[in-house]
């Protein structure tokens, strides 16, 4: 086996317990974020690795320290402070950190993620610590395998990768984006089972085209204007061929990329080492997973539904792929499922005979189909679409807030008993509507979702609960399956397979309560069954190379290397 880094390992002794094997003594244990116990190292450890006076004289057990840290936790004031309070406490004692995010996912998942996280990225050059994950920019991409060499986990599995050009719904943030892969890794582990031994967060820092990063003082990524064309693909071989020789068994999630370079990235390197894009993907997946929740709560069935989605980038044509593949799934053809689906962009209803990418074209209306609709213009407004359609669906993939007008939310409600609207835009301020005036403006009998996450609406006596369309639903178990077993490929069917298990969990467990996505509080169990889900779906795509799961016991299996956090003995090596 690969060992986990050259400064420790864990190992079992002949009983099956787990220890640590140290290979440094004194203060470095103390320093490097994975072999610090703090104060809860024994007293028999303290004496025999060197740090013998070096700690307080109190020996704490980790339920202690957890009461400590949590209560400096609630004493900071505002979500960036606690943003920074948490980060600080990973980067010195990184066992303690999860466990915190274990004891309080469902209050600190919005701070490490959405959508504290944005408001971070956006500082990251003021918030700037220490030094976290892989920074990759032509500086260095030609020594890519020496730069892979010198982090300290030697067998990754896990790679977040992101070049920074379209954070969440605040665009190019240059290298402050590497908060995205951090905070990201931190739901693999926490929600998903990934041991953080396994996992790296990477930042390809090939340029920002925004002159005021290049000219801020405080900076920290390259100044230049990014790479585009031949320059930014040779870019991305180079680091894709760098995991491939020196992390073999690594899965790579592409992530924040621009809705140009998204699709192109995901084509061009899906075959080549396993990888998906969670804005296309995971988007995608935890949509169709609400909006199929939804129609089973309403009695009815996707097959049915006319669609309509406000946004064509990486996330907007995502979800229409996977409410396609949906509908295929529950019997139509193809062509009978994209004429129930109707994206916008910024322009208004795509159509064929409008110019447009070529990666939005299979989702574009015939014209002919829409000459005799009631319009002002040669193009559909989302208005007109909704009107036109007779909507039953609406979802908000745009990042323009409060999109979703009071005529817009009124078309839907004059269109069915019980319309289907999700805003779904992060973060918070780039919502399309606020859920309390989806509800009020459909007398609270509109489903809702967000992207973000909202507190209850009190509505006529009655307290409705505001389901969150979190992708962390979906990626930390698509990854753990796809780690599990050894996948030499991500498939759609693995993609899809993630959905549906979402889709179960929340109808076992929620539907009679009237809820289409599970609390966050449950991220473990949801990401149990979407892993288990990938890996039996990973078999039956024949892309599974591991012989280690039994296929009649995938779940146990699952449970079984379901990482938590805990302190182990250590020996010195």
């Amino acid at each position: 086996m690969v060992r986990i880094s050259k400064y420790f390992d864990v190992k079992k002794d002949a009983y099956g317990r787990e220890y640590m094997e140290v290979y440094f003594d004194g203060i470095a244990l103390l320093r490097l974020v994975m072999t610090n116990k703090g104060t809860a190292f024994t007293p028999e450890e303290r004496v025999n690795l060197g740090l013998d006076g070096l700690l307080p004289p109190q020996v704490n057990t980790m339920d202690q320290q957890l009461a400590r840290v949590y209560g400096g936790f609630r004493r900071e004031p505002t979500p960036i402070a606690k943003y920074q309070y948490l980060r600080a406490l990973q980067e010195r004692n990184e066992i303690l950190y999860y466990a915190l995010l274990n004891r309080h996912l469902g209050e600190m998942l919005p701070i490490v993620y959405t959508p504290t996280v944005g408001e971070a990225v956006q500082q990251f050059n003021f918030l700037y610590q220490s030094a976290r994950g892989v920074s990759f920019s032509p500086a260095n991409i030609e020594r890519a395998q020496r730069v892979l060499a010198s982090f300290p986990w030697e067998d990754v599995r896990m790679i977040v990768a992101t070049d920074s050009s379209a954070i969440l719904g605040i665009g190019d943030q240059g290298y402050g984006g590497l908060a995205i892969p951090i905070g990201k890794l931190a739901l693999y582990t926490a929600g998903g089972g990934v041991s953080p031994f396994h996992t790296m967060p990477v930042v390809l820092d090939v340029g920002t085209d925004r002159a005021d990063l290049i000219e801020d003082p405080f900076y920290l990524g390259v100044r230049q204007r990014r790479l585009r064309g031949d320059a930014y693909f040779d870019f991305f071989d180079r680091f894709v061929d760098a995991v491939k020789s020196s992390c073999p068994r690594a899965v790579i999630q592409w992530e924040d990329l621009s809705k140009e370079a998204a699709f192109s990235v995901l084509d061009r390197y899906r075959k080549v080492i396993p990888s998906f894009n969670d804005d296309i993907q995971g988007t995608g997946a935890v949509t169709l997973a609400g909006v199929v929740a939804a129609c089973r709560l309403r009695g009815e069935r996707l097959r049915d539904q006319s669609v309509v989605i406000h946004g064509a980038g990486a996330g907007g044509v995502g979800v229409a792929w996977a409410i396609c593949q949906g509908m295929l799934r529950e019997g139509l053809t193809e062509d009978e499922a994209l004429a129930r689906i109707f994206v916008l962009d910024s322009k208004g209803l795509l159509a064929k005979d409008r110019p447009m990418e070529e990666y939005k074209r299979k989702f574009a209306q015939d014209p002919g189909k829409i000459a005799a609709w009631k319009k002002a213009g040669a193009v559909p407004t989302l208005l007109e679409t909704l009107e036109n359609t007779r909507a039953t669906v609406l979802l908000g993939l745009s990042g323009q807030p409060r999109s979703f007008s009071e005529p817009v939310i009124k078309a839907m409600a004059a269109n069915t008993p019980r319309p289907v609207i999700f805003a779904l835009s992060n973060p918070t301020s780039a919502c399309e509507a606020l859920p309390e005036e989806l509800l009020a403006l459909t007398e609270g009998r509109a489903l809702v979702a967000t992207g973000s996450p909202f507190p209850p609406v009190e509505l006529d006596g009655k307290t409705i609960p505001i389901g969150q369309g979190n992708n962390a639903f979906i990626f930390p178990g698509l990854g753990f399956g796809s780690i599990l077993s050894d996948a030499r490929e991500i498939t759609d069917g693995m993609v899809l397979a993630a959905a549906y298990a979402l889709v179960d969990y929340t109808a076992e467990k929620h539907l009679d309560k009237g809820l289409i996505y599970p609390p966050v509080e449950e991220l473990q169990e949801v990401s149990t069954r979407v892993a288990v889900a990938v890996i039996r779906a990973a078999f039956e795509d024949g892309v599974a190379r591991s012989k280690k799961v039994d296929p009649g016991n995938v779940e146990a299996y699952v449970k079984a290397r379901f990482w938590q956090p805990k302190y182990l003995p250590f020996v010195r090596g």
